[in-house]
């Protein structure tokens, strides 16, 4: 891959994530993930996340569903801290939630939203 489709998939995970938790990816990354990093960060960042056919914010509330469907909490958390960047609103991922428990099951549901309250309690005592 390029060197522009990373730095267009770095520019993207930075605006979505925020700089400082990309810089610490950064930081941690090892020889054992480094392939792996820059596998991502151009393919889903740079490759999908900049595609024109849907806006950012709308394809943040689509991550949001899959991943809570699919009951990657440790992910999940990690996006519903990013909503602050994608302008996602509390109230759209409570709409988002109610539509993973209509495809998904309660029980991805619950613990969505058992994160969600987790991740916004945090950002408030954060003042974020």
């Amino acid at each position: 891959m390029s060197d522009d489709l990373f730095e267009k998939g770095m520019t993207m995970r930075k605006s979505v994530l925020g700089a400082e938790h990309v810089a610490r990816a950064e930081a941690n990354k090892t020889d054992f993930d480094t392939d792996f990093q820059r596998i991502i960060t151009e393919g889903a960042w740079g490759t999908i996340w900049t595609r024109p056919g849907i806006d950012k914010k709308t394809r943040h509330m689509l991550t949001l569903a899959i991943i809570a469907a699919l009951g990657k909490h440790d992910e999940l958390a990690m996006h519903i801290r990013a909503t602050r960047n994608t302008g996602v609103t509390q109230e759209e991922v409570r709409e988002i939630f109610l539509q993973v428990l209509a495809y998904a099951g309660a029980p991805a549901a619950n613990s969505a939203f058992g994160i969600a309250k987790r991740v916004y309690k945090e950002l408030e005592s954060e003042g974020k």
